[in-house]
């Protein structure tokens, strides 16, 4: 009887299946090895004309890495005024945008973003606003702003795509993974 029980129970534990991983682990792990990497990027939704700046030359660089943050600074054509930066903590993934002035003190409008409310999957996540983000546009008298959802989608290789989506509005740029800029450009 105690053997018949061991063996039963030797059945049940190898008929267990590992916990399936976070898809939000994968996203950070594949958007850590982009590190140290720059990439050209577009404007890749419709035109806007709210959207003009992105028709400059974008390039997205990722540094400064961490098992935690990952900063991405980017620049539309000679504004280097914007850094996402996306942290994992909590069993989330966090955005944060960080616009800063050319003399490096921080914009009013900066810091706003969202974590992550459902585990997404290793190729996409989504960002919806949080309270912070919500109050602060509501203080800068962008309410629209209040419904923002920010998402990241990355396909090793191929691209990095970065969105703005709320009623009435939506922003694609697109990276093209597939050829890094050499260092220093």
């Amino acid at each position: 009887m105690r053997r018949f029980a061991l063996l039963a129970l030797l059945a049940v534990a190898g008929c267990q299946h590992a916990r399936p991983a976070d898809p939000r682990d994968a996203f950070f792990a594949q958007l850590g090895r982009l590190c140290g990497q720059s990439f050209e990027g577009r404007l890749a939704s419709p035109p806007d004309p709210r959207d003009a700046a992105f028709m400059q030359p974008i390039v997205l660089q990722v540094r400064d890495c961490t098992a935690h943050e990952v900063r991405m600074p980017l620049a539309v054509g000679e504004d280097r005024s914007r850094t996402w930066v996306v942290n994992r903590a909590s069993g989330q993934l966090t955005l944060r945008h960080d616009h800063r002035h050319s003399d490096g003190h921080e914009d009013v409008l900066s810091r706003y973003g969202g974590s992550t409310v459902a585990a997404g999957s290793a190729a996409r996540q989504e960002f919806p606003a949080d309270g912070f983000s919500r109050d602060l546009f509501e203080r800068q008298g962008i309410p629209a702003s209040k419904a923002n959802v920010w998402a990241l989608e990355l396909r090793p290789g191929e691209r990095l795509a970065y969105e703005l989506n709320r009623p009435d509005r939506h922003v694609r740029l697109e990276f093209d993974l597939a050829r890094p800029r050499p260092a220093g450009r």
